[in-house]
């Protein structure tokens, strides 16, 4: 099975960072759910929780005309600090299917 390594990046922030997390922080994405945030960074729950759905589907193969496909950007729910981040992929990843659940 192959499924794509990703980047999810702060792409930018138009209000107040009230959760610390700054325009360039990132996470990753690898092996289908082993996510790393850079030694000594953190990346907000809250911001987590709001791009977590679009992740799985990222990770797969998109017909051509899937919108998710060509949509990369996700925003924070908070109001105050309209941060946007972007999801890239990275690389293909091949995997055994049964390993994963």
């Amino acid at each position: 099975m192959e499924l794509w390594d990703l980047r999810v990046t702060v792409e930018s922030i138009e209000g107040r960072s009230v959760c610390g997390l700054v325009v360039g922080d990132y996470f990753e994405l690898t092996d289908s759910s082993h996510l790393t945030v850079p030694a000594g960074r953190h990346f907000c729950i809250y911001a987590l929780a709001s791009v977590l759905p679009m992740l799985a589907a990222k990770q797969r193969a998109l017909a051509d005309d899937d919108w998710l496909g060509h949509e990369a950007l996700a925003c924070c729910p908070d109001p105050e600090e309209r941060l946007v981040m972007r999801i890239d992929r990275l690389r293909r990843a091949t995997l055994d299917e049964g390993e994963l659940t």
